[in-house]
């Protein structure tokens, strides 16, 4: 996995339970660790986390160019 890709997906698992936290229990747990909503660390976060969204989803259908794709030789 790319450090790139890796990086969406952490952002990506962080965001969704937040917004499972949030769904349960009205709990904004990035709000919580970096000192409300409307701080600007806290919408730089929710901001990569839909960067991460928008990446992952390119990738999913295929909107992005993929290098040639890697032969596996079997017993290899």
């Amino acid at each position: 996995m790319k450090p790139l890709e890796w990086i969406c997906a952490m952002l990506l698992v962080a965001g969704g339970l937040n917004w499972a936290m949030w769904g349960l229990f009205e709990i904004d747990m990035i709000a919580m660790a970096l000192g409300g909503s409307s701080a600007i660390i806290a919408k730089a976060v929710y901001s990569l986390v839909g960067l991460a969204a928008v990446y992952q989803m390119m990738n999913i259908f295929g909107i992005q160019k993929n290098p040639k794709p890697r032969h596996h030789v079997a017993g290899a």
